[in-house]
């Protein structure tokens, strides 16, 4: 049953990849590699870099994927039954999130490389342009925050695993630290090797990624523990380097090679599951109810499922790096479209090591969403001969690699939308200052208003983060569809205009919802802020509709 899952999910996203992603590239698009990209037009060896499709597709998909496809997924999971969080995986993810995820990156392309709220300003307004300008810069600083607690969080991480009936708790998150920082060098070393010292891609692949994968038996037998506060002062610091750097020396290498600790999670689990055939079958009910102790089935699902299905940070990714580095036009279909469906295919695995969770497992690990990713990765590489201790660090070490590379792609997106709001091209001046509320985040206590209990960072703003998050993509898809039609493609608009519209709905629903809980809280207050920057951008939008149509009728 649990083989049967997965299978069916990949077929799922592969054939949406051949069908619907080539609709949109040959009939919505019409990408033409004869199109100069920006980042051949605007190359400066910092920012404007072409990548090979391989290379980007690495860089994003690990830029992308962070702990949203993670947390989410298992988190829906165990809240109201693995099947409302499969199917809308599975949906979500073909028609509105990959729709989001590669129309953000062609019309970023299609405007010189310009970021999804500097577009919303020529399409819309200029007002509009700035609002969403600081509704996004508001967002990434709540990403920020969220994932270097979480980050952190797996420096520091001890998973509970069930052997026999009894409980063995494996000291992973010093190991994954040293994983962690020796990649880190070695991404620079591949980067001046490949940039600088032109060594072929291929050679230094072959031995780079093996040095990577080296890293995760490494770090286990070198452990670093630090404090969680130290690790957030490291981290804010790593964050505030990797913002500043060129791209070629840093961000695009780590990513690229992270990228293969992903993909070797995404295959080796994947081969387990297929391996595990009559061996594991479902535990966890299909479905729990409409109710669960985090709020209602609706609108909920679609908030705490974010990357997986939809999210808005990806068009920030797909609008503010990748399209400074996209080599051709279409290799957006493999970066933007496939790069969302193997996020998908993260997404449903995850939902999987719920699924796979006996009740007993299920009480000692529901808590922990790390330790049941962890846990998973370690049960299903289990059935390819891996130690299961070796298989839990690998787990969790990809896991670090997913949160860090959002992290400091969010830092660095932060940088160029606050360079936008305000006409400060001083890359470190900026960083500084996109760091300062993450910083105050990351260090504040909150407390439950129902319960009074002391909650982590991380779940205490991944609310206001998923909703957030969500109506980010709203606005994208939004700005999307006027494009379209702006630019002569009106018989589509569709194809991002349901999806806009349903994403709106949902989203503002639940910020209001969130408000009602936190009141006037740091949380409460930004909920409300988001609702009120939100509606007035949907506004802006409604009147250069308006005005679009009484131009072409007059």
């Amino acid at each position: 049953m649990v083989t049967l899952i997965f299978l069916f999910a990949v077929a799922v996203l592969f054939f949406a990849y051949r069908i619907y992603g080539y609709f949109l590239r040959d009939r919505v698009f019409e990408l033409d590699n004869s199109r100069k990209t920006p980042a051949h037009e605007m190359r400066d060896g910092v920012d404007y870099v072409p990548a090979p499709a391989p290379v980007l597709l690495g860089h994003h998909f690990s830029s992308i994927a962070g702990a949203g496809p993670i947390v989410g997924p298992i988190t829906a999971a165990s809240s109201w039954g693995w099947l409302p969080a499969y199917i809308w995986v599975l949906i979500g993810n073909v028609f509105i999130g990959g729709v989001h995820d590669m129309s953000s990156l062609v019309a970023s392309v299609r405007n010189k490389a310009r970021s999804i709220a500097e577009i919303g300003g020529m399409y819309l307004s200029k007002r509009a342009g700035f609002l969403f300008k600081l509704f996004i810069w508001l967002a990434l600083l709540y990403v920020v925050a969220v994932f270097i607690n979480v980050a952190q969080i797996t420096f520091n991480a001890k998973v509970p695993v069930l052997e026999g009936g009894t409980v063995k708790v494996l000291d992973i998150g010093g190991g994954v630290a040293t994983s962690a920082v020796i990649y880190i060098i070695l991404a620079v070393l591949f980067g001046l090797l490949v940039y600088n010292y032109k060594v072929s891609l291929k050679v230094a692949t072959a031995v780079f990624v093996v040095l990577v994968y080296l890293a995760v038996y490494v770090g286990q037998l070198i452990p670093i523990h630090l404090s969680p506060t130290t690790w957030n002062f490291i981290l804010i610091a790593y964050v505030a380097v990797a913002s500043v750097t060129p791209v070629w020396i840093l961000l695009q290498p780590r990513d690229y090679l992270s990228s293969f600790l992903l993909y070797g999670a995404v295959l080796g689990a994947g081969v387990g599951i297929l391996l595990s055939f009559g061996k594991v079958s479902p535990n966890i009910p299909a479905f729990t109810g409409f109710m669960s102790d985090i709020g209602p089935l609706v609108p909920l699902l679609f908030v705490v499922i974010a990357c997986g299905s939809i999210s808005g940070f990806h068009s920030l990714v797909g609008s503010g790096t990748t399209s400074k580095q996209l080599d051709k036009e279409r290799d957006a279909l493999p970066v933007g479209y496939g790069a969302m469906l193997l996020e998908g295919v993260v997404a449903v695995m995850s939902i999987i090591f719920v699924i796979v969770l006996s009740s007993s497992e299920f009480e000692v690990l529901k808590k922990n969403v790390a330790a049941i990713y962890g846990a998973g990765i370690g049960k299903f590489l289990s059935f390819l001969g891996v130690p299961q201790q070796v298989g839990v660090a690998f787990g969790m070490l990809a896991l670090s690699s997913f949160v860090l590379t959002s992290t400091d792609t969010g830092t660095r997106l932060a940088r160029y939308v606050f360079t936008e709001l305000t006409g400060i091209r001083n890359r470190f001046f900026a960083t500084a200052v996109s760091l300062l509320i993450p910083a105050f985040l990351v260090f504040l206590k909150y407390r439950d208003p129902a319960t009074g209990k002391l909650l982590p960072v991380w779940k205490a703003l991944w609310p206001v983060f998923g909703a957030t998050n969500q109506l980010i993509a709203a606005l994208a898809l939004f700005v999307v569809m006027v494009w379209l039609i702006k630019t002569g493609k009106e018989k589509y608009w569709f194809v991002p205009g349901v999806p806009a519209l349903f994403m709106a709905v949902i989203t503002l629903w639940s910020l209001i919802m969130l408000f009602i809980k936190w009141k006037f809280t740091v949380i409460g207050i930004a909920a409300l802020i988001q609702v009120f920057l939100a509606l007035w951008i949907f506004y802006e939008g409604a009147l250069a509709l308006k005005k679009l149509k009484e131009e072409r009728n007059g």
